[in-house]
This record gives structure tokens, sequence and C-alpha cells, in this order.
């Protein structure tokens, strides 16, 4: 095993991000004689993993080849038949991957070999594991949690001033983070399932919610929590219907008067969802189960502090995303003040895994421990 052709999977492996959901992000490489003869990466949902298409390029050549991929290769028929099929037919010397797959439908129990690896060993084939595990297992955190935890990865953007606040004292807030930050963002946008706000924000800001790079093909859903239905007939979000899809939470009650409303937005095209209420609110668990139930397993809250707050408070949060922008602006709007703790000794702990400077902008990446 030579760690320079993970390497090359891991870096094929990321070219599919924003292009294969729900399938995880995998890479695969063919190497014969110390050198690369294919390497390839998961294409759109439905079509060829990285594997097949890797040993489809190699042709004649994989017989007797070593292929490193990142993630352990499937071994049960969904959209595409089995990988392992594909790889003992090619006969595939020696199998590298990266991490073991927690998908049911590939181990029933992660601690013992799982049928791909059993049929590719009874096949002759040399097979081992646990390679580039940290960087791969962070790769696919969208997929890994869903799995796992069985409800879309949330990440949780801000953009704030160094001193913590969402906006100056007047309610201005544009803008408090570079350009080179807000086309990072637009960057993530197309990358993700969703991306979810309050009915506050919408109010308050009329945005459009979608990714504005040049030629994007694919758009995230724009999910609104609007418990009383509030939605203006004429905002940015419907206006935009032909550019991107808009899913908005309710309360399962309504009134007469939004029951109208309603049937004006379905005809619309939007479409509305009765959730479950926990207290006074929309309940967000049952929010995140419906949308994971619907195949949305990536989502970005963009939400104010008042929706980030509850987030934060009941842990559904994966990932902090913060641009804080070069300005100190005062006042009390700070990000999170809904999120009262009380003391220190309540206060959330972070894993902070990166740090940069973007265009005088700080940017900062943890994790909820």
């Amino acid at each position: 095993m030579k760690p320079k052709y993970m390497q090359i999977a891991f870096e094929e492996a990321e070219k599919a991000r924003g292009f294969c959901s729900p399938n995880p992000f995998v890479g695969a490489v063919v190497v014969k004689d110390d050198e690369v003869i294919a390497q390839a990466h998961t294409q759109s949902y439905g079509s060829h993993h990285a594997e097949v298409m890797a040993l489809n390029m190699a042709g004649e050549k994989a017989e007797g080849a070593d292929l490193y991929v990142t993630l352990e290769p499937c071994s049960h028929h969904g959209k595409t038949p089995p990988c392992t099929e594909a790889i003992i037919k090619a006969g595939i010397k020696r199998v590298f991957f990266g991490i073991r797959d927690p998908n049911p439908k590939v181990n029933e129990d992660i601690s013992k070999d799982g049928a791909g690896i059993r049929a590719m060993r009874e096949a002759g084939i040399e097979v081992s594991w646990g390679y580039m595990e940290e960087e791969i297992k962070r790769q696919n955190e969208y997929y890994l949690c869903r799995i796992r935890k069985g409800r879309p990865f949330v990440t949780l953007k801000m953009a704030l001033s160094l001193d913590g606040k969402f906006a100056a004292p007047d309610g201005t807030s544009k803008w408090i983070s570079s350009a080179a930050s807000r086309a990072q963002v637009h960057v993530l946008r197309q990358q993700v399932d969703c991306i979810m706000v309050g009915i506050s924000t919408v109010l308050a800001d009329d945005p459009l919610l979608t990714s504005r790079i040049p030629f994007t093909q694919r758009q995230p859903l724009r999910v609104v929590l609007d418990k009383d239905l509030q939605l203006p007939i004429d905002c940015a979000l419907i206006k935009s219907m032909d550019q991107a899809g808009l899913m908005v939470f309710h309360a399962p009650a309504l009134g007469r008067k939004q029951l109208m409303k309603a049937a004006i937005l379905r005809n619309m095209g939007v479409e509305l969802v009765p959730s479950g209420l926990d207290g006074s609110h929309l309940s967000l668990p049952k929010v995140l189960e419906h949308l994971h139930n619907k195949g949305f397993y990536s989502l970005l809250l963009e939400s104010g502090g008042a929706l980030a707050s509850e987030f934060v408070r009941l842990r559904l949060v994966d990932k902090l995303l913060l641009y804080y922008g070069a300005k100190i602006i005062g006042g009390d709007k700070a990000a999170l003040s809904s999120l009262d703790l009380g003391n220190i000794a309540n206060a959330i702990k972070l894993d902070v895994r990166s740090c940069m400077v973007l265009d005088g902008d700080l940017v900062l990446e943890a994790y909820l421990k």
C-alpha cells in the first residue's frame, strides 16, 4: 500500500461534492506496476459508483492491478449493481480502502467483515483498510450523519462582526463579511441539499437563498420555518420558484385566512408541510426527520439568532462556519443572545478545526463537542 495513491483517491472524491447526493463522496484509483492507469469519482445518483467508473476506464489493464478506494465498496443491489462484483470480475489483485461503510445495507455489524469483504477474499483478493480515516470521515460527514443519526448534517453559517454582532444598532448588516466570504458561501450553498431560515429572516431581509455560481446546475431546496404562515406572496423566494424549490413548515392547525393563503401558495408550487410543535414553536427534531425522510441529508442554516440559538441548544448543529468581518459595531445584537446558558460552566464547547484569513475576514470552522 502506498499512501500517495489513497491521497489521489481522496482528491478524486472531492470532485463528487455537490453532485452525487445522497450517495457518499468516493474516489477510486486503479494502480498497476506503480502507475495510475485510471481514476474516477462517484457520479450522479443512480449512475456509476467510483469503483465501476475506474474499472471501466482501466479495461483489461485492471487484471492483476491494485484498487485504492476511499470508502468500503458496496455489496448490495441498489440503483446500481454491487461494486464488489465488478471488482472480482475485473481481476483486481488487492483492494485498499479508507474506511468501513456503516450503512446497514453494506454491514449489518461493523465490527465484523461484511459480505463484500468476504466475497472479495473468497475470490482471492487481498483486502485491507484503515487509511486516511479521519480525512475521509470528515469528507463524508454528510453521509455518515444520515446513517448514524438519521437526520441531515446541519452546518450553522453566520456572518459576524469581531465583537460577535449580527447587525449594527440600527439593524443594518450589509455587508459585515467580505465579497470573498460571500462568494465562498455561494459555493457551499451549491454543495448542500437544503438551506433553512426562519420566517423572521424572510420578513426582515427578503432573501433569495440560491447559489449564484455562474452556470451552476444544482440549487438547494429553500426551507422556511413559518408556524403561522406569514410568508408574503410576493417575496423573493416565491418569485424565484423557477430557480429552486421551496418548502415551508407550519403549525398543524391553521385559521381560515391561513388556509386560504395555503391554497394559493400550493398553487404557486410551494410545498407546505404541517409539522408538530414543541411548546409554542415548531419541533426542530420533527422538521429534520421530515427532511431526512424526503432524502435531504445536508442542511445549511442561515437563520437569525433565535432559531440558530435553538438549534445549538438542542445540539442539532454539527458544524459552525463563522465569518468574522474585520469590524467592531457595538450594540446588543449578539448572534446567539437567545441562548441563555447562565454561567461559564454551562458553556457549549467547540472543537475548532480550522481558522483562516479570507480577504480580511477571519473564517472559523468548528464542531460541537
